[in-house]
C-alpha cells in the first residue's frame, strides 16, 4: 500500500503541465532518434546533458526516459520501411518487418509493432514497480565487499557478452578504467595521468566523455563510411490490424514481454539477446511456419515486445543500485551524478518524490509514444530524407557547443577531439562503446568501495569475499569466464575422437601426423573464426 501512495505522490508530479510538456518533448525526440539511423537514445541523452544545468532534476530525468523509451518505438519504423534498423536491438524486427512491408502490408507491422511496444512497456513498468523496492530493501543490507563484487560483476558480465571478442571488450573496459583513473586521488591527493595538463586534475567530466565518444566518434565514422544519398522511402497508409492480426499477435506480446523484462534487469542482458529468443520462439510455436522469412507478423509482434519490456528492466538496477546495464542508462547516470545526486539503494530513500515521479513518467510517455507513433507512421519515414552531411554537421555543432559549455575551457574542445577519434577507432577495430562508457561510470565507484573493504579488513585481501554474497558473485564470475572455454575443449576434443572413430572404423590406423594435420586444421578454423568475428563487429557498428 505504501508502494501504491508513492506511485500516486509520483502521478501528481508528474501531471504537471511542465513535466508533461518535458515527457511530450521527450517522447517525440527520442521517436526522431529511433527513426534517423545511427543516432540511438544514448547519443540524444548525452548531447541534451549540458542544456539541462538549469532545469529541474525531475524534469530532465523525465524527458530523457521519454527519449529511452521513444527511441526503442522509433527504431521499429527505419527497420520495417527500409530494412535499416534505428537500433542495434530492432535487428530482428528488420527480418519480418521489411517483407511485410515489401509485400504491402507495412501498415499491419507499424500497427503491431507500436501496439506491442506500449503493451510490453506497461507491463514493464508495472513489474519495475513491484520489483524496485525489493531490490531496494534487499541491497541496503549488504556491505561494501558485496557492492564492489556487484560492480565487477556488472562490468565483467558486459564485456565479456558484448563485442565479437573478449579480448576487444576488455580492451575497452580497460580504457573506460584508465579515463575513469584521470585526476586526483581522492585518499592521497596524487595526481593520476594528467600528464602535467592541469584542467585534467579535476578529472574528465562525464558530459565530455559521452558527447565525444557517442556523437563525434558517431559522426566521424559515418563521414567516413556513409554517403550523402537520402534513403529511399516506402509509403505507407494509416497503420490498422485486421482480426487476424490482433489474433496472431496478442501472445506473442506477452511472450515478447516476458522474455524482455529479466533481461534488461541483467547486467549483460539488453535488448539483442530477447528479441531474437522471442523471434526463435515465435517461430516454433507459430501456427503458420512457413510465412517466416517471407513477412510473418508475429516475428514482429514479439520482438518489439521484448525491445519495449528490456527498457523498463534496465531501469531496475539503475534506480534500486545504480549499475547502468546499457549505455542509455549510463548517461542517464551520469546526469544523476552531475547533479549531485547519490545513486544506489539510498536513492528512493533519499530522493523518492524524483524516483516516484519518474517512474509514473513512464507510464504517461508510454501512452504518448502509441498515440504519436500509429497516426504519425508516415511522418517519420520523411525524416529518412534528410541528407547526411546536415544531419551530422548540426550534430557536430551541438555535441561542440554542449562540450564547451560544461566548463567554459578551450581544453574541453581539444579532449572532446581526442576522445571522439578514441571513438572512432572503437568503431574501426570492432570494439563495444558500452564497457567504455561503463569503465569510466562505475570504474571510481568501484574503487570507492574497493577502499572502504580494504579499510574494513586493516588491509586484508581476505576482505573481498568476507560476505557471502561476495563469494557467491565471484564464483558466478569464475563460471562465466571459464565456461566459453571449457566448452571450447569439450567440442574440440570431441571433434578429434570422432575423426579417431571414424578411421578405425574403417579399419584404419591414425598416424601421429594424422592427428598433428587435424590440430593444424582446427587451429585454421578457430583463426578464420575470429577473423570473421572482427569483420561481423565492424559491420554491426558500421549499421
Amino acid at each position: 500500500m505504501d508502494t501504491l501512495s508513492l506511485l500516486m505522490d509520483g502521478f501528481a508530479a508528474a501531471l504537471t503541465p511542465v513535466n508533461l510538456l518535458f515527457a511530450l518533448a521527450g517522447v517525440i525526440l527520442g521517436t526522431a532518434v529511433g527513426v534517423l539511423p545511427g543516432i540511438g537514445p544514448a547519443m540524444a541523452v548525452a548531447l541534451l546533458l549540458p542544456l539541462t544545468f538549469g532545469m529541474e532534476t525531475s524534469s530532465a530525468l523525465i524527458m530523457f526516459a521519454g527519449i529511452y523509451y521513444g527511441g526503442m518505438y522509433g527504431g521499429s519504423t527505419t527497420s520495417i520501411l527500409l530494412n535499416t534498423p534505428g537500433e542495434s536491438a530492432t535487428v530482428i524486427t528488420a527480418i519480418e518487418g521489411h517483407k511485410m512491408a515489401k509485400a504491402g502490408r507495412a501498415a499491419q507491422a507499424l500497427a503491431t509493432a507500436a501496439i506491442g511496444s506500449f503493451v510490453a512497456g506497461t507491463i514493464g513498468t508495472a513489474l519495475l514497480v513491484t520489483v524496485a523496492p525489493i531490490v531496494v530493501k534487499f541491497a541496503v543490507s549488504l556491505g561494501a565487499p558485496s557492492y564492489f563484487a556487484i560492480m565487477v560483476l556488472a562490468l565483467v558480465t558486459v564485456t565479456a557478452v558484448l563485442g565479437s571478442s573478449k579480448i576487444r571488450g576488455f580492451a575497452a573496459l580497460g580504457l573506460g578504467l584508465a579515463i575513469g583513473l584521470v585526476g586526483m586521488d581522492p585518499v592521497s591527493g596524487q595526481q593520476r595521468l594528467t600528464f602535467g595538463f592541469a584542467p585534467l586534475v579535476d578529472g574528465l567530466d562525464i558530459v565530455v566523455v559521452a558527447v565525444a565518444i557517442f556523437a563525434i566518434g558517431e559522426a566521424l565514422w559515418i563521414a567516413a563510411h556513409l554517403r550523402s544519398n537520402p534513403a529511399r522511402t516506402i509509403p505507407v497508409g494509416a497503420p490498422w490490424m485486421g482480426k487476424e492480426d490482433w489474433k496472431r499477435s496478442w501472445k506473442p506480446w506477452l511472450r515478447g514481454t516476458a522474455f524482455g523484462f529479466p533481461f534488461g534487469a541483467l547486467p549483460a542482458g539488453g535488448a539483442e539477446v530477447p528479441t531474437f529468443l522471442s523471434y526463435v520462439t515465435e517461430k516454433k510455436l507459430s501456427k503458420h511456419p512457413e510465412e517466416f522469412g517471407h513477412g510473418a507478423i508475429e516475428g514482429v509482434a514479439g520482438p518489439e515486445a521484448a525491445n519495449n519490456a528490456s527498457a523498463a528492466g534496465t531501469l531496475t538496477p539503475m534506480l534500486a543500485l545504480g549499475l547502468p546495464t546499457n549505455a542509455t542508462a549510463a548517461v542517464m547516470l551520469a546526469f544523476l551524478t552531475m547533479k549531485g545526486i547519490q545513486p544506489g539503494p539510498l536513492l528512493f530513500e533519499n530522493e523518492p518524490d524524483l524516483v516516484w515521479a519518474l517512474i509514473a513518467s513512464l507510464f504517461i510517455g508510454n501512452t504518448l509514444l502509441l498515440l504519436i507513433n500509429l497516426p504519425l507512421a508516415p511522418l517519420w519515414a520523411k525524416l529518412l530524407k534528410i541528407p547526411r552531411p546536415y544531419l551530422y554537421a548540426g550534430i557536430l555543432f551541438f555535441a561542440t557547443l554542449g562540450a564547451f559549455s560544461v566548463n567554459m575551457q578551450v581544453a574541453d574542445l581539444w579532449l572532446l577531439l581526442i576522445i571522439g577519434l578514441l571513438g572512432f577507432a572503437l568503431r574501426r577495430f570492432g570494439l563495444p562503446v558500452l564497457p567504455l562508457i561503463l569503465g569510466v561510470i562505475i570504474g571510481p565507484m568501484a574503487e570507492n568501495q574497493l577502499r572502504k573493504t580494504f579499510q574494513l579488513s586493516a588491509g586484508n585481501i581476505n576482505g573481498l569475499w568476507s560476505e557471502p554474497l561476495a563469494v557467491g558473485i565471484y564464483i558466478l564470475i569464475a563460471v562465466l569466464l571459464l565456461l566459453p572455454v571449457l566448452i571450447s575443449v569439450i567440442r574440440r576434443a570431441r571433434s578429434k575422437d570422432s575423426i579417431l572413430t571414424a578411421g578405425l572404423s574403417e579399419g584404419g590406423e591414425i598416424t601421429e601426423d594424422e592427428v598433428e594435420q587435424f590440430d593444424a586444421a582446427t587451429a585454421a578454423k578457430h583463426k578464420a573464426e575470429g577473423k570473421h568475428g572482427r569483420s561481423t563487429g565492424t559491420e554491426r557498428d558500421e549499421s
